[in-house]
């Protein structure tokens, strides 16, 4: 997602002392300097003094939140909650730690308290939706995003959330549309162009895709993965030579990606550079020596220059890291029968066959009988 949350910084009204309402006040005008130990300091002196002081916990879980110390800051949730366990922003705001904590199930419990007491809190029916998309409940996501939105005030962040559930669950075109109102709010969001590239790259639309790339790297030129979104799409239109170009400075960027150099050996393997190629599949392989589709691209292009052996030593390999793949048996298999290995060849076939492959079957009846 976007923006994983940011902590609310929502004042709620409570009685207290007139001294209560002064510290508490100096507090949040700290919170307000980003001068969060010094709030906390005095956070934790109004408690010593008014220890059932429910906003006093509130705001130190925050500042606690704002350090990193999320463990702290839901201690000091729970006894927010203790004083008055009707809070919804306490529990929104210990769903928040809990979700920096990665305890995604938990933030969930407690949003769902949070809407119970306050049906309209927006910003917890958005952190809601971001904890259950990483439980890919995006059914889940896709209500709850849609209710921030309902109850508002609309934002970009709000639908980019919901275009990100939308493409997961493959409905393109509808995330095109959340992803084009979010940029209608924020035309400076490089991402926002280059997801709104990438659901135009699903539907098949590869120049919208291309012009929403362009507009992503123009904004931010020193992100790699924009630059490997638009070789593919130019890739796509046979843009063999731009592509090319932008997977060279994807890897310039970035030079410890595995997959931007299996697809640029793809590519290279297209243009008949078998050598670059293999290079390049080898350098993946460095960086993933467990990817078995690497030995397998690279098996193609060894085969392309007639290097059998070299071939067959890499199938052999995919077929040890990935046993259940037709495809890689039926190659292998084809593999043999060029080096004039019958009945190996034969044997790796039939098992392809078996794993359901209808290509073998066909070579098979001309070449195993």
């Amino acid at each position: 997602m976007r923006s994983v949350f940011c902590f609310l910084w929502v004042i709620a009204g409570f009685a207290a002392s007139g001294q209560s309402d002064a510290a508490l006040d100096a507090a949040k005008k700290k919170v307000e300097g980003r001068d969060f130990a010094g709030a906390k300091r005095d956070l934790t002196k109004l408690l010593e003094a008014n220890p059932k002081n429910k906003q006093a916990f509130l705001w130190r879980g925050r500042t606690c939140a704002a350090l990193n110390d999320f463990y702290g800051a839901i201690g000091d949730y729970n006894f927010a909650l203790e004083i008055d366990s009707t809070q919804a922003e306490a529990y929104n705001d210990r769903a928040e730690a809990k979700l920096s904590l990665g305890d995604d199930d938990g933030a969930i419990q407690d949003l769902d308290k949070a809407i119970r007491f306050h049906p309209k809190f927006t910003d917890a029916y958005t952190n809601r939706g971001l904890a259950k998309y990483n439980v890919e409940d995006l059914e889940g996501a896709y209500f709850d995003f849609s209710k921030a939105l309902e109850l508002g005030p609309v934002d970009a962040d709000k639908y980019f959330n919901r275009g990100s559930v939308k493409a997961e669950l493959g409905e393109y075109v509808s995330a095109i549309d959340d992803y084009t109102k979010a940029i209608e709010l924020d035309k400076d969001d490089a991402n926002l162009y280059n997801y709104r590239g990438v659901a135009r790259y699903n539907t098949s639309n590869f120049e919208a895709a291309i012009a929403d790339y362009d507009q992503a790297i123009k904004l931010d030129a020193k992100d790699p993965v924009k630059y490997e979104n638009r070789a593919l799409a130019k890739s796509a239109k046979e843009d063999f030579k731009g592509a090319l170009a932008d997977y060279n400075k994807a890897i310039e960027l970035d030079g410890q990606q595995a997959e931007t150099y299996n697809l640029r050996g793809i590519l290279k393997h297209t243009l008949q550079d078998y050598d670059g190629a293999i290079a390049d599949y080898t350098k993946a392989m460095e960086l993933d020596a467990d990817n078995s589709a690497y030995y397998d691209n690279r098996a193609l292009s060894k085969t392309e220059k007639e290097d059998y052996k070299g071939a067959l030593e890499d199938y052999t390999t995919s077929i040890e890291l990935y046993p259940g793949d037709p495809e890689t048996y039926y190659l292998r298999g084809m593999v043999k029968l060029a080096m004039n290995n019958n009945y190996d060849g034969c044997l790796d076939l039939k098992h392809a066959e078996e794993l359901g492959s209808q290509e073998a079957r066909s070579v098979i009846k001309k070449s195993c009988q």
